[in-house]
């Protein structure tokens, strides 16, 4: 049987005819570089559908096999499999010229390209497919996008969940169900290609220790070093730079790669240096010293100020008046020295009537008399009309209790034609597809026009406006979830969009510079905080909360474009937040630029007290990546 039936109504199978390699695997916990691969399966099926391959096996890790509750593999029944290195040649040839495919592909995918290159052998795939992602773009009217709900919606039966095998024969029944809706709908395949651009040699690094001190700001000249000072060197030491590093870390002194304002001190040799930390303490008007003065104050760091833990923090917040509480906080905005061009201005209020699901707190008390707002379940796919128009528009629909969809999927409920949106490519689709098909005035007509969902669907995420902000839910007496901040946009063609995160302290800094999560370092150094690519039209950030560094205040979740092209090109983003890969997403919001701008906030994570907070930002700026980097502390040319 093929994969996608061909019929009057959907494209030729040849959009999504590969080779497929089919796999799940089991592993001892959720951190590749330090976790091990359990048990693996591999199937593989033909452009045609039909399964050329079968292999599965439990393998020894050479180590505690984790939580025996999840997976249920022992260490006596390990005992005897094999190793990875011994299977890592066969797993390998099924791999060759094939498309992998994984329900959450990153995860398999990154264990096996560890697991590879501890057997020192390349793994072998050049694209992978993540059937998690392909159902976030589908939006099947499901609860969850859990592989046991796609199965169940989808009529794939299902024996033993967490058995590697069994799982991917499930995985097969789902890939086949979500390619006939991918071809129903007419959409691109989020395939992504294999290494990913930061060329990982998948090697273990270990974890650094986040400073335990705040920064108590910049040297007196001829005072001592003090705990928790930022302190940077540049330039040729007499003593190796590593053991410089290490003993200034042991002092408890905050080591940095860059100089920003708030750096502390620069040691250097040659303070008339053209090194770009040299030029860049001089503009800041940062204190300089030579190495030996360095290593002088050394033998005598002044004690610091630790960083409260989220308990005090909480007790701290506990005596703030509800007045201060109601207060909107104005959305993130660089320091100062991030660019001259840098846009200040605030983000429009959003409307009180706007955030009404539950766990929402509201930055303005709700406004008496207001009416049912007449698109409460409705998604809007909004096309044609040039950008200021598209995103008024879409800001409507918002306004108006509905949430506006970027791309064409299954839980679209109707659409707004601007001019020129009968030319777009998807209105073929969408005729077909006999949506509601509305003119601009559909959205300023009485509620008496607007017509309930056909598709019932389980309750949507809440609807954040610009500059929204919903309280994220910390669960009593369970493990704290994973939060997963994923952005996605319209496909492009000749560029890419990058999703970055900064973990910042209360001076809106980062406190070291692997606190800046990009493509080239998609991962914090306690693996609290990482990039995921699921297509080349949707990134992930996650967050591990409960594990944060307490000198973490703030995560800012940002996008930027890598060439010359402005946001007013790739049109509007979606963000969405979930407590998990595959949960239903508890808050979403699309963000609209304006037409100039290369880089964009999307979204904080913040501390309020005891509890985290998510505000969508949705502010942009003219200036590229470095510029923005340089405003939280991270000087990426260096």
């Amino acid at each position: 049987m093929s994969l996608v039936s061909a019929g009057p109504d959907m494209p030729a199978v040849g959009d999504y005819a590969y080779d497929w390699a089919l796999i799940d695997v089991e592993t001892s916990g959720l951190i590749p570089r330090r976790d091990r691969v359990l048990s693996v399966a591999v199937v593989t099926v033909s452009p045609e559908g039909r399964q050329t391959g079968e292999f599965s096996t439990l393998l020894n890790p050479g180590c505690d096999p984790g939580p025996i509750e999840v997976h249920g593999l022992t260490a006596e029944r390990l005992r005897d499999a094999p190793t990875f290195a011994q299977v890592a040649g066969q797993i390998g040839a099924m791999l060759q010229d094939r498309v992998l495919v994984a329900h959450n592909a990153q995860f398999d995918y990154d264990f096996l390209a560890h697991e590879f290159a501890r057997a020192r052998m390349w793994l072998p795939v050049s694209q992978r497919l993540c059937t998690l992602a392909l159902n976030r773009q589908v939006d099947p009217p499901t609860d969850d996008l859990k592989l046991g709900t796609l199965a169940a919606h989808y009529g794939v039966p299902r024996q033993r969940a967490h058995d590697a095998l069994d799982d991917t024969r499930v995985l097969v029944g789902v890939l086949r169900a979500s390619l006939r809706e991918a071809a129903r709908l007419d959409l691109p395949l989020p395939l992504v290609t294999c290494p990913p651009r930061a060329e990982s040699q998948f090697t273990p690094k270990p974890p650094k220790t986040p400073c335990a001190y705040r920064n108590p700001g910049p040297m007196t000249p001829g005072g001592p070093l003090r705990q928790g000072m930022k302190v940077a060197i540049t330039c040729e030491t007499a003593h190796a730079r590593a053991e410089l590093i290490g003993r200034a870390v042991a002092a408890g002194l905050n080591m940095m790669a860059s100089v920003s304002r708030h750096t502390g001190v620069l040691v250097t040799n040659e303070p008339a240096s053209d090194s770009a930390k040299a030029r860049r303490a001089r503009s800041e008007g940062v204190p300089v010293i030579d190495e030996h003065t360095f290593l002088r104050l050394l033998a005598d760091v002044q004690p610091g100020t630790v960083f409260e833990t989220s308990v005090a923090t909480a007790a701290t917040a506990a005596t703030e008046s509800e007045a201060q509480r109601a207060t909107p906080a104005s959305p993130v905005t660089p320091a100062a020295d991030a660019a001259p061009d840098r846009r200040t201005a605030t983000p429009s209020a959003p409307a009180a009537s706007t955030v009404t699901a539950p766990g929402i707190r509201r930055e303005e008390p709700a406004a008496e008399g207001v009416p049912d707002r007449p698109l409460a379940g409705h998604r809007v796919l909004v096309v044609g009309g040039v950008h200021s128009d598209a995103a008024a528009a879409r800001t409507h629909v918002v306004a108006l209790g509905g949430s506006a969809a970027i791309n064409l999927s299954a839980g679209v409920t109707d659409v707004v034609v601007l001019p020129g949106g009968e030319g777009d490519r998807r209105m073929p689709r969408i005729k077909a597809l006999e949506l509601p098909v509305h003119a601009p005035e559909w959205l300023t007509t009485p509620t008496t026009a607007v017509r309930p969902p056909t598709t019932p669907r389980p309750q949507g995420p809440a609807v954040l406006p610009r500059g929204g902000v919903i309280d994220l839910p910390m669960p009593s007496g369970a493990p704290f979830p994973v939060w997963h901040i994923t952005a996605g946009w319209t496909p492009q063609y000749r560029f890419d969009v990058d999703v970055v995160a900064f973990l910042v302290d209360e001076d809106e800094q980062v406190s070291f510079d692997e606190d800046f999560i990009f493509y080239g370092a998609p991962e914090s150094p306690a693996g609290t905080v990482r990039l995921l690519t699921g297509g080349p039209a949707e990134q992930t950030i996650t967050l591990d909360l409960a594990s944060l560094p307490p000198t973490t205040r703030k995560v800012v979740v940002a996008a930027a474009i890598d060439d010359n092209e402005t946001f007013g090109t790739v049109g509007a983003i979606q963000i969405s937040a979930a407590p998990g890969s595959s949960a239903t997403p508890l808050a979403r919001a699309t963000l609209d630029a304006a037409t100039t701008e290369r880089t964009m906030l999307l979204a904080e994570i913040y501390r309020r007290g005891p509890v985290w907070r998510l505000r969508a930002v949705g502010q942009g700026y003219d200036h590229a990546l470095d510029a923005l980097a340089r405003g939280y502390g991270v000087d990426i040319a260096e």
